[in-house]
């Protein structure tokens, strides 16, 4: 979570920490409406609001960003508020004290001890915006408050099972085992999920949209198009692509379906090959595309003439790096061209395994920064020619596909259940909200493999512009 500085005082001086004085605070039986009334009457001291309200005060400042409201009808926070969050049980805070930070917080979320109703948007950059960057810092401040707090409520107690959608993969980080484990996690959530969120392109990557009016599938089309081109696919009918991490087929098919290429996608996840062989066969393309449940670890013995990756890098690693590069390299033909597609951050990334999206939805996941990946592709022999960033145009995907699975939010559900549903809105709408602000970027990076100094590049971006 991306937060702020916050320069804490004393919690014996923090206004709002003593309860009595909160105008903010409303409490269960007490004739107060829960957004505003008489605000003299004296609260219920053994409220959850009046409870947690010191706790809310260092973690989100005193001036509370968004309105928050417990399982007992008690409230605190303004009440015009861009959305609210609904502690729907007193187990959230257990959850928290086991677990505390981030996991315990996530733990909550996806076993519907916590919620969040309004403007999802506004109210994850609200909280983003109020935390303090620290918060380790401010933890040993925290238990004796947290504790009593516990105690007050009924909240302490042993841990609580974790709920079962979350992921924590055994085995050496990175090995085709373990990989195949997260990549089953992610994927293999059922293709008629997938296909209600995607929509009828089945892309799970970032689109381009070339103009306000371009509808998801066209931006998802247009993608395509312009790797195909910076791949110079379009200018080589029959040239022969490897699509690695092919995902549910797209790529391969447009390659193939608009030049004529001969594809060999592969990727790890049985559900996702499955359903591009179905798509591939249903197209009449199966004399052109061929799906493979393979690692690109095990591509041996092949010549391409380029090579796209999208949206696979992510999960790859700092230390895999070289090694994925090389052997990518090692499967072009000379002047071939390699795009790598893949998000990206500044100083890069290693998504925690006691993260959100660590423990829920990219287990083992790591961003790096785009200079590691100019510098790591030029190590292994590719000579960099062109980078562009498409970091608006993945804010704008990501709202589309959370968009879709609101419209169909019913039908997800009973999919995959809520609390997956509940995982995939959440961290669309946080990772979209992290494109817009510029802690997260996505970048498509087109290497090519020079034979004595001969790229076979054109002299300028004309061509795929």
């Amino acid at each position: 979570m991306v937060t702020r500085e916050s320069n804490v005082p004393s919690t014996s001086t923090l206004p709002g920490t003593d309860v009595r004085q909160d105008p903010l605070v409303t409490y269960p039986g007490n004739g107060l409406p829960r957004t505003g009334g008489d605000q003299s009457r004296s609260p219920s001291p053994r409220s959850a609001a009046a409870a947690l309200a010191p706790l809310l005060s260092l973690l989100v400042g005193t001036s509370l960003p968004v309105r928050f409201e417990f399982w007992d009808g008690s409230g605190t926070g303004p009440a015009e508020s861009v959305g609210v969050v609904r502690v729907e049980s007193v187990d959230a805070l257990r959850r928290i004290l086991w677990a505390p930070g981030e996991l315990g917080v996530a733990r909550a979320f996806v076993s519907g001890d916590l919620s969040i109703d309004g403007d999802l948007y506004a109210t994850l950059r609200a909280l983003r915006n109020a935390a303090p960057r620290d918060l380790g810092a401010l933890r040993l401040r925290m238990i004796p408050r947290v504790i009593d707090a516990a105690r007050r409520l009924g909240a302490l107690g042993p841990p609580l099972p974790p709920p079962p959608e979350e992921c924590l993969p055994v085995g050496k980080l990175h090995s085709p085992s373990r990989d195949a484990e997260v990549i089953s996690h992610h994927y293999d959530v059922g293709n008629e999920f997938y296909q209600m969120v995607l929509g009828p392109s089945m892309t799970y990557s970032c689109a381009r949209f070339e103009s306000c009016n371009t509808t998801l599938e066209e931006a998802q089309a247009a993608k395509h198009e312009l790797i195909c081109r910076k791949l110079a696919i379009d200018q080589q009918p029959g040239a022969r692509l490897l699509d690695v991490g092919c995902g549910w087929g797209s790529m391969a098919m447009h390659a193939a379906r608009h030049h004529q290429a001969t594809v060999v996608g592969v990727a790890l996840s049985s559900e996702q090959v499955d359903f591009a062989r179905q798509r591939v066969a249903e197209a009449g393309l199966d004399d052109r595309v061929e799906i493979r449940l393979q690692d690109y670890r095990d591509l041996r013995n092949e010549q391409f003439d380029a090579i796209s990756s999208i949206g696979m890098f992510e999960h790859v690693g700092t230390s895999l790096m070289l090694r994925y590069f090389e052997t990518l390299r090692q499967l072009l033909k000379p002047t071939g061209r390699l795009l790598n597609h893949a998000i990206s951050t500044p100083g890069g990334s290693v998504l925690g395994r006691r993260s959100f999206v660590g423990r829920y939805v990219f287990p083992d996941g790591e961003l790096l920064d785009v200079a590691q990946v100019i510098m790591a592709m030029q190590q292994t022999g590719f000579e960099v020619r062109d980078v562009e960033s498409l970091r608006e145009h993945y804010s704008r995907t990501l709202h589309s596909w959370v968009t879709n699975l609101e419209e169909h939010w019913e039908e997800a559900v009973s999919l995959v259940g809520r609390p997956r549903a509940n995982i995939w809105r959440l961290y669309m709408a946080a990772s979209a909200n992290g494109f817009d602000d510029g802690g997260l970027a996505i970048h498509q990076v087109l290497g090519v493999l020079p034979e004595d100094g001969r790229s076979g590049m054109p002299p300028n971006r004309l061509g795929w512009g």
